[in-house]
């Protein structure tokens, strides 16, 4: 299934035609699939190479090295996840990948200090911290770009969103789901969920097998081009416009048997707001026939919760 496809610079370039034809897309885009692919995205190419290049470095180390990375206590934010920790909501069986986490950084005199663990350092791989820096940087930017499109589409000010997003609690997360070895249990990598979070960037992953389930109830494949990011609404986008903007389901499928020797590797920019940030339904998304849908809770507290429920935090 070929996704919407939108132009990010048709957003950003001073055209208000072409700025209100990019709302009007992106908009109708979530409303009727709940991904989008977007062009011109302004993450560079190269950068993306590299982040793939350094983190297909660090999954390659022996896993007595990777596991120095697993820190106690920080419920997977920051640093190394081994295989099989992390399963979705409602799931019992776990996740077929391990990953590497990064986030948000703000001075030690920030406020938001306490709420944000260190990142951890990798040593072994020179280029991994300052790439995986710059490219947390550029997707910050570009989905900051993307809620100001959704917050026009929504009739709110166009810059809503920023402060909320600014220095919020935004993750870089690296996948590796291993080669299969034997007949797997289930025909699914990561099975069905949605996103917590406001919004979803994922460069283009090394491997087919990301499918979204379509408002008919069927599966898709949904691919994009090298030059593309996927993005998708998350479940606090969808509780503050009380399901105007749907949170999308999706999974990640085994690859058929002549691939299973391969590695799949994605990278996931999950962009969150400050945990202070409110989800109450917005009055605009309320009338008689969309009822107010959920209780009032700040991003913190629904973070907090769902974090539980995938096993993540106890």
């Amino acid at each position: 299934m070929s996704i919407p496809v939108v132009d990010l610079a048709d957003f950003l370039s001073g055209d208000a035609k072409r700025k209100a034809a990019f709302v009007q897309a992106l908009g109708e885009a979530y409303e009727e699939v709940g991904f989008v692919a977007v062009k011109n995205h302004g993450v560079p190419d190269e950068l993306i190479a590299h982040q793939y290049e350094y983190v297909q470095q660090f999954f390659s180390l022996p896993l007595e090295k990777k596991l120095t990375y697993e820190i106690a206590g920080l419920a997977g934010q920051r640093g190394y996840t081994s295989f099989g920790r992390e399963h979705a909501k409602g799931s019992e069986a776990p996740d077929l990948k391990e990953f590497f986490q990064y986030g948000q950084i703000v001075d030690n005199s920030d406020p938001l200090k306490s709420e944000y663990p260190d990142n951890v350092s990798v040593d072994e791989i020179p280029m991994f911290n300052s790439t995986i820096f710059n490219a947390y940087r550029n997707f910050e930017k570009s989905g900051t770009a993307l809620l100001q499109a959704i917050a026009l589409y929504l009739g709110l000010d166009e810059h809503y969103f920023d402060e909320h997003v600014q220095k919020g609690n935004s993750i870089l997360r690296c996948i590796h789901y291993p080669p299969i070895t034997s007949e797997p249990k289930s025909a699914i990598r990561a099975e069905q969920h949605e996103d917590i979070n406001l919004i979803t960037l994922l460069v283009g992953a090394s491997a087919d097998g990301l499918q979204i389930l379509t408002k008919q109830g069927n599966w898709v494949g949904v691919t994009s081009l090298p030059e593309q990011i996927v993005v998708n609404v998350g479940d606090m986008l969808q509780r503050l416009t009380n399901n105007k903007l749907r949170s999308t389901t999706h999974r990640v499928v085994n690859p058929p048997k002549e691939l299973w020797h391969t590695s799949r590797f994605s990278m996931p920019f999950f962009l969150h707001p400050k945990s202070s940030m409110s989800l109450a339904c917005l009055e605009s998304c309320i009338d008689a026939t969309h009822p107010k849908a959920y209780a009032d809770a700040t991003a913190g507290e629904y973070l907090d919760e769902r974090l539980r429920e995938i096993g993540l935090k106890k």
